[in-house]
């Protein structure tokens, strides 16, 4: 772990933690959202970024600052955060975003990072090559080479106490991305971006981008800060913490307000076709969708803007609590049911229960089980390989009901979907405490067999029956032909 990077709590791959950054003397509690701040277009003033939104950190351009004789010269001589009225933390982007628009910017690394440092960033970042996805393999190898080439001007720059980024590329090749994350961990960088991420967020392609991510955190193993560069909608947060990350920045609050674009946890709404504002915060609680769009463009623009971060914030801070509180998965889960890209996301991640598992907390609250996603969740697997460290007695009884008052087995053992048998002394222990409708579906069904055969596998000398509430033919499928079945409702 990076000495300035702390990690307090987990869920999932998600996690609390708090990166130290020393040039700002300030310490950001993750995951955290990153505001981007237009130098030249202040939709919101930085100072009430902080003050009302509680934004600890954000993210402007130091390019543009360069750029742009008018402010350059004031930025220099001011100071980045007195410029901007901001007492956080403040992160630069170098000209990169610039860079894959437009094709050409007339800055190399050492000359930007120099910049940020002049400027008083606390955060600086090199001028790397942001790989759309898509790109043919042989663009992406030679972007990505020239990406390394940045990191290592990077490392030799004089920066003082200024953080560095080391942005993680790749386009949409996992192996790219997993081998930049390795490389780029190996470097003395200190927080690292995933790039080039805008496209397929634009695009819904959340599937790639937890793909992204996930083969990103492979290479660069669990102790490092990751930021999500451009990622700030807040119905994608959740699942991007669960996959991983921990800071956000987005222009998406200001440019969706700009085109009258209202964000919600579950997708977003064109404010003229709004009606009623299903949100509590104060532009909502105070306003009317009628109220706002009698007013004139630029104010219209602001109270929007403002309901974009109040919201993006508030749900930043529902996942903190659910990392907390063990839900993640399942405030995830319930995301996933607001846009089918959502659940091709989620669908993404528990494609990597297996890493998942391995940070995931062992004991939490309540499991819920709410969709068969569920089934493939990590606490499902590392029940199921725990039951093959169990030794089970020579005849055993599995079933779904009670213990029958008489029977002749040498002991009965409970059966819940989707985790399968487990003994009695675990019966109050977590995961199994977990709550489960009582018609289970077939991937309760089919996950709870793989539970026995698990058992089955680790014990070959034990006769098994398994009494079964209906079992669906796919999980009754699953299991060895030495375990014998009974169907409870036939028995009555």
């Amino acid at each position: 772990m990076r000495d300035h990077f702390e990690i307090r709590d987990h869920d999932a791959a998600g996690r609390i933690g708090r990166l130290a950054v020393p040039r700002a003397d300030v310490t950001v509690e993750t995951p955290a959202l990153l505001p981007v701040v237009n130098p030249n277009v202040l939709t919101i003033e930085p100072e009430r970024l902080r003050g009302e939104f509680g934004a600890e950190m954000l993210i402007t351009n130091s390019y543009i600052i360069r750029s742009t004789d008018r402010i350059r010269d004031r930025v220099l001589d001011q100071g980045l955060h007195d410029f901007l009225g901001f007492d956080g933390a403040i992160m630069t982007d170098s000209g990169s975003f610039q860079l894959a628009e437009y094709g050409d910017i007339d800055v190399t690394t050492a000359e930007i990072i120099e910049f940020q440092r002049q400027i008083g960033s606390d955060v600086a970042t090199p001028v790397d090559v942001p790989t759309p996805p898509d790109a043919d393999r042989e663009r992406a190898e030679r972007e990505l080479a020239t990406t390394k080439r940045a990191l290592a001007d990077a490392e030799d720059a004089e920066t003082g106490e200024m953080l560095v980024n080391a942005p993680v590329q790749g386009s949409t090749y996992a192996d790219l991305r997993e081998e930049a994350g390795r490389h780029a961990a190996a470097t003395d960088l200190d927080v690292f971006p995933v790039g080039a991420m805008v496209p397929l967020l634009n695009s819904y392609r959340y599937a790639e981008v937890v793909e992204a991510v996930r083969a990103a955190k492979r290479g660069l193993g669990p102790g490092v800060p990751v930021h999500l560069f451009g990622a700030g909608h807040p119905m994608m947060l959740a699942l991007a913490v669960a996959a991983g990350c921990d800071l956000f920045d987005s222009a998406a609050y200001a440019l969706m307000a700009r085109d009258g674009r209202y964000l919600t946890v579950s997708g977003t709404e064109h404010l003229e076709e709004l009606d009623y504002f299903p949100c509590s915060c104060p532009v909502c609680a105070d306003h009317t969708p009628a109220d706002l769009r009698g007013f004139d463009d630029a104010e219209t623009e602001r109270l929007l803007a403002e309901h974009n971060l109040h919201v993006t914030f508030e749900e930043l801070r529902r996942v903190k609590e659910a990392i907390r509180s063990g839900t993640l998965l399942e405030l995830v889960d319930r995301r996933a049911r607001g846009h089918p890209a959502m659940l091709d996301g989620y669908r993404a991640l528990l494609d990597h229960a297996d890493e998942l598992e391995r940070t995931d907390p062992g004991s939490k609250d309540a499991f819920f089980y709410t969709s068969h996603e569920a089934a493939r969740r990590p606490e499902v697997q590392r029940h199921r390989d725990r039951l093959a460290r169990l030794a089970a007695p020579e005849d055993l009884l599995l079933t779904e009901s009670k213990a029958p008052s008489n029977h002749e087995y040498d002991a009965v053992w409970r059966v819940k979907p989707p985790f399968g048998p487990y003994p009695a002394a675990l019966s109050e222990t977590y995961p199994l405490t977990a709550e489960v409708p009582e018609r289970t579906d077939d991937a309760a069904q089919v996950a709870a067999a793989e539970g026995v055969v698990a058992l089955a596998v680790a014990n070959p000398e034990t006769t098994m029956t398994l009494g079964h509430d209906a079992w669906c033919d796919r999980a009754l499928d699953r299991l060895p032909d030495r375990v014998e079945t009974e169907n409870l409702r036939t028995l009555g």
